[in-house]
């Protein structure tokens, strides 16, 4: 893509009202407007990055064994009142009427519509279990929307929903989310610590919370410093329901929890292994049980021909919310620095003189050259001064910069550096640098939670 052709609309100055890292970067970037107050509109940079995470949530998911459904965002009142949960869930639930006056509400979750399409369409044991999940916009009226995206009304989550016979077997699809958000965030660059949390509206009494640690975190955390270290599960046998409850032992073994939840006292932590740090919400997980399937009615035969509800449990995500999570971890003074597996593009090729006939001829080569290799480029090509591109380069914190000015274009080189390492440079001939981004982007790839690095 030409960045003269591209919809970029960038600033210079910091917004007023952006008060932490991630809302001002998305906000100078050009990724987001807002709409009104707690509601954006995601621009072409943004959209690549929240379909990207999107991406890497969907494979993962569908590894598990679990199946998207797209639901509506607009829900009959009358399901939540058949679970109990339409008076409860307070005003954050925006609550409308049709044209002829039937209540309806716009979702801020959808365990009753799920439930109410399971129950009319599952009887029997022999279809379980069955997990299925969206990922779609949700709108939860806060009190006080605040931090961009990271707080905003409406966002788009991915929520799924298990189906089981038993509360055992309900464990063993906890288990295998559990694991797969483990997965989920290493793949984006993240550094997950799950812990124990309230339930809160959704119900139940099992539940963990994804933290991962930035220094504008909401939260205060309190975790043992072996999360620090811990390497996140590889290539794992979902349907092996033993190793997937080793896997959640093992990392809730050590001591994590939030600050509401910390009794300094009693965690039995040592000071010096214990780490205090500000953490981001990014993913929650629930069981519940039959909070839903009991009131509603959503039962099947068991093996015995006996009627009995079924054993739920939902798994949120918060894919836009990541996208302003991962800035939060991973940036600088001057930018964003993305992980290449999230990064809207891979590479920036930076034409620091544009009308020169060599920087056109070799930075136009190398943009193609690079597109046929199946790496996606963005490719400044605007007449704008060499200081204006370079510092849009750091803001948008593309992974690989390829930067070609009138001396190094004289002697057919390019000058190659990553976001992450700028102040480190390689230079080499236009005939050799393709193959060496296309490799260093691979490996880059290949390592979960790895920033490419040249």
């Amino acid at each position: 893509m030409r960045q003269s052709q591209y919809f970029l609309p960038s600033l210079k100055e910091n917004p007023t009202e952006a008060q932490i890292v991630s809302h001002r970067f998305m906000l100078r970037a050009g990724m987001i407007r807002q709409s009104a107050s707690g509601i954006y509109s995601f621009l072409p940079l943004g959209l690549k990055v929240m379909q990207k995470i999107a991406d890497i949530v969907r494979v993962e998911q569908n590894r598990t064994g679990a199946m998207e459904v797209v639901l509506p965002t607009l829900q009959p009142a009358e399901l939540w009142q058949e679970s109990g949960r339409y008076e409860d869930y307070g005003k954050e639930m925006l609550r409308i009427r049709d044209r002829h006056d039937r209540p309806l509400l716009y979702g801020p979750t959808a365990e009753e519509l799920i439930t109410d399409i399971v129950r009319n369409a599952v009887k029997s044991y022999r279809s379980l279990p069955l997990n299925l999940y969206q990922i779609h916009w949700k709108f939860r009226d806060e009190l006080r929307p605040r931090f961009g995206v990271m707080r905003g009304r409406e966002f788009l989550m991915k929520d799924g929903y298990g189906f089981d016979l038993t509360e055992a077997a309900a464990r063993e699809t906890y288990h295998r989310v559990f694991v797969s958000y483990l997965r989920i965030l290493a793949e984006m660059g993240l550094r997950p610590i799950p812990m124990r949390a309230e339930t809160g509206p959704i119900g139940g009494n099992l539940s963990h919370e994804f933290i991962i640690l930035a220094d504008t975190g909401e939260s205060q955390v309190y975790c043992h410093k072996n999360y620090l270290s811990r390497l996140t599960p590889g290539a794992v046998d979902y349907q092996d329901a033993a190793a997937m409850a080793g896997l959640v032992a093992d990392w809730t073994r050590d001591y994590a929890a939030a600050d509401e939840a910390h009794k300094p006292a009693e965690c039995g932590v040592a000071a010096a292994d214990l780490i205090a740090a500000r953490g981001i919400e990014v993913g929650h997980i629930f069981y519940f049980g039959t909070k839903y399937s009991a009131p509603m009615k959503a039962v099947v035969s068991n093996e015995q021909g006996h009627s009995v509800p079924l054993h739920m449990g939902s798994y949120g995500i918060g894919v836009s919310r990541l996208v302003a999570g991962i800035i939060e971890a991973s940036h600088d003074e001057n930018g964003i620095i993305w992980p290449v597996t999230v990064a809207p593009f891979a590479a920036h090729v930076i034409n620091m003189k544009s009308g020169d006939a060599l920087c056109d001829g070799l930075a136009g080569d190398m943009y193609q050259q690079l597109s046929a290799a199946g790496i996606d480029v963005l490719y400044d090509d605007r007449d704008e001064r060499a200081g204006v591109k370079m510092a849009e380069s750091d803001l948008i914190g593309i992974p690989l910069r390829i930067v070609i000015g009138p001396k190094s274009a004289a002697v057919a080189e390019v000058e190659i550096s990553a976001r992450a390492e700028p102040q480190k440079k390689i230079s080499l001939s236009s005939a050799a640098s393709v193959d060496f981004i296309t490799k260093a982007l691979a490996t880059a790839k290949a390592i979960s939670g790895k920033i490419c690095r040249v």
